[in-house]
């Protein structure tokens, strides 16, 4: 940075998409084929298109993970569906430095953020266009769409966070959000 200069920033999100641009970006995606012992009907999961996208991340990482006092930002877009009963979602995580913090906001479509404590206690949250949501330290959390769209939310997390993913992998969580009765439930 020079001294008195106005610059344009690196990175923008397009406002309808969500979609970033610019410097820094990683982007991934999830297909049904990606998300094995995820859901709990596994048989139903692989009779599903192994390449059905079921949702796909973009975040900006201007720092070196494990960076203290960095911040990432991230958007999220999970496709509409179902395995069975249970509504597509992403894998879910705690975060390796457990006592690191997140936000997470709703910005299209509707959807529920799933979370769990350490002590396994599960609840959830609504999410929709402005819902704000704080994941507090030692909170597990994982993101289901409810509705018949595209739902669309942003994350920022420090960059020191890191991801535990083995823990969900090897436990799962304490509960599961299943559509009964055309209506999402915690069972």
């Amino acid at each position: 940075m020079n001294h008195l200069s106005i610059n344009y920033p690196t990175v923008s999100v397009e406002p309808e998409s969500w979609f970033l641009e610019g410097k820094n970006i990683t982007k991934s995606e999830k297909r049904i084929k990606d998300l094995g012992n995820v859901f709990a009907n596994e048989a139903a999961r692989q009779l599903i298109n192994p390449d059905l996208l079921v949702y796909n991340v973009q975040a900006h990482l201007p720092v070196k993970e494990g960076t203290p006092g960095g911040l990432y930002f991230g958007t999220t877009i999970i496709q509409p569906g179902k395995v069975g009963n249970e509504y597509f979602m992403t894998r879910g995580h705690f975060h390796a430095n457990a006592d690191r913090a997140e936000y997470y906001w709703g910005v299209q479509g509707e959807g529920m953020l799933i979370l769990m404590d350490e002590y396994r206690t599960t609840w959830a949250e609504k999410m929709f266009p402005g819902s704000l949501h704080y994941i507090g330290a030692k909170i597990a959390h994982r993101v289901a769409n409810t509705g018949e769209t595209p739902l669309i939310f942003g994350a920022c997390w420090p960059s020191d966070a890191g991801h535990n993913y083995e823990e969900i992998e090897l436990q799962g969580f304490s509960a599961r959000l299943l559509e009964i009765e055309g209506k999402p439930f915690l069972k």
